[in-house]
This record gives C-alpha cells, sequence and structure tokens, in this order.
C-alpha cells in the first residue's frame, strides 16, 4: 500500500464516517473501527470504496487497552502503515447538569473510559507505527471549555481529552503532531436520540440564535476541519481548534432574543 493509512475510531457514524469518506475521496486508506453496529461499519467501508480509497471494518471498545492494540495490530497486518489516528469514538450520559444526584460514579469511569483513556490508551499504540508528518486528531468539544454539556460526565471526560491533547504533542513531537477539534452542537442522529425529537429542535433553534453564524454544524464541516490538521504539512500541533459558529462567542443577549443553551454533545 503507498497510500497513506487513517485509523478512525467510533469511524461507522457522524464525524468519523464523514472523515472517512473525505479521505477516501483522496485516494486514502481507511480502518473503521466499531464497538456495537456492525452494520453501520460495513456501510462506512462502502462507501469509502466507492468514493475510492481503501477500507477495512475492526470490532473494538477504546476503553480496553487490549482492543486498542489489536485495532492498531489489524490496521499494520491489514495497511503495512498508519500515518493518522482520529479519535472519534465516544459516549455520553444525558443528564441536566443541575442534577447532581442523577449521575453516579460508575458513570464517569464508563464515559471516562471512552472519551479520555480511550484516546491515550490508542495514541500510546499507535505511535511507535507512526513516521514523521503523522497526525494525531481528536474530536473534543466545547463542553470541555465552558463546563457545559449534557452531563458533568460528558463535560469532564472532554475537559481531560483537551489537555491530554496538549500534553501529547509535547511528547510525540517532532515526528508526531497532535491536535484537537472541538465542535459545538452537531446535527445528528446521537443527539436526536439523546435528547428526544421536541427537545432537540429546541436546543437547535436556541443555539443557532445564539451562534454568530446563525447555524449549527454538520458531520461533515467538523470532518473538514479534522482533515485539514491530518495533513503532513501542518504546523499545527498542541492546539485546540473550536470549530462551533461563534458559538462561545455569542451573540449579544438583545440579539440572540433567547437563553444560550448548553451543547448536548458531539
Amino acid at each position: 500500500m503507498t497510500s497513506r493509512v487513517a485509523l478512525i475510531t467510533g469511524g461507522s457514524s457522524g464525524v468519523g464516517r464523514a472523515v472517512a469518506l473525505q479521505l477516501a475521496r483522496r485516494g486514502e486508506s481507511v480502518l473503521i473501527n466499531y464497538s456495537r453496529q456492525r452494520g453501520l461499519a460495513d456501510e462506512t467501508v462502502a462507501a469509502c470504496r466507492a468514493a475510492g480509497g481503501q477500507a477495512l471494518a475492526v470490532l473494538g471498545d477504546v476503553a480496553s487497552d487490549a482492543s486498542c492494540r489489536q485495532i492498531v495490530a489489524a490496521a499494520m497486518e491489514h495497511f503495512g502503515r498508519i500515518d493518522a489516528l482520529v479519535n472519534s469514538a465516544a459516549t455520553t450520559q444525558f443528564v441536566p447538569m443541575h442534577d447532581l444526584e442523577g449521575v453516579q460514579a460508575e458513570d464517569f469511569l464508563r464515559v471516562y473510559g471512552v472519551n479520555a483513556v480511550g484516546p491515550f490508551q490508542m495514541a500510546r499504540a499507535v505511535a511507535p507505527h507512526m513516521g514523521p508528518g503523522s497526525a494525531i486528531v481528536s474530536v473534543s468539544s466545547i463542553a470541555g471549555q465552558i463546563g457545559s454539556g449534557s452531563s458533568f460526565p460528558y463535560v469532564m471526560s472532554k475537559a481531560a481529552l483537551n489537555i491530554l491533547t496538549v500534553g501529547l504533542a509535547r511528547n510525540l513531537a517532532p515526528k508526531i503532531r497532535v491536535n484537537a477539534v472541538l465542535p459545538g452542537m452537531i446535527e445528528g442522529r446521537w443527539m436526536r436520540e439523546g435528547l428526544g425529537d421536541e427537545a432537540y429542535e429546541r436546543v437547535k433553534g436556541q443555539y443557532a440564535a445564539t451562534s454568530l453564524l446563525g447555524r449549527i454544524s454538520t458531520a461533515e464541516q467538523i470532518a473538514h476541519a479534522v482533515v485539514w490538521l491530518l495533513e503532513p504539512d501542518c504546523m499545527i500541533t498542541g492546539q485546540q481548534i473550536v470549530v462551533d459558529g461563534g458559538f462561545m462567542l455569542g451573540k449579544p443577549p438583545s440579539a440572540a432574543g433567547s437563553t444560550p443553551p448548553s451543547p448536548g454533545s458531539t
């Protein structure tokens, strides 16, 4: 294989799938990691191949270190190289931030295992196989900066992922660049299923009304930022790139016409 190879966790849907498709259209090869829905992973593999790239689906839970190492081993066995890692796998629990009693210790452990420990384990497993010009990009969230989101475990896990990005960038340089993309609210099935149709539409409208660009992002728009950071000639490392349509800047209250909502999750 002579084309660049990207390993994408959580690559069967959402931002991960959008990244895989954009890379495939450039003729790059992708390994699609998934944890539950094989059907979605197979659909993404088929779409990537139709777009012009090589693709492989591999089952694995990034919260397990052994699983992370198996995913990397599968990529090396099939493609012979790894040039990029995209940490897109994530989970959350939809519990209002004010409901402190609604969150238990095990909730933190489960969410942290996927959202923060998983990216560390994947980076550790993949780094020895990467050469100069390689890159790691994690899909984080503005929730880790503003302290509000779908739940306390989610918010804290994304804050941990943000600082993990800085630490990895310091320790893997100069061979490997490490960055994070921080979306705000993203259109998609995950948010709709977590909030329910009515709440999803309400929060979506509030978010758009508050954002400077007046709309929320799509998975494809977030993927554009991820792919840009994967470019071999990119000179960015250790950064948290916010892609939220201007939500964090916000409109003045009189212009927004409503109280800013809390972003749910990426």
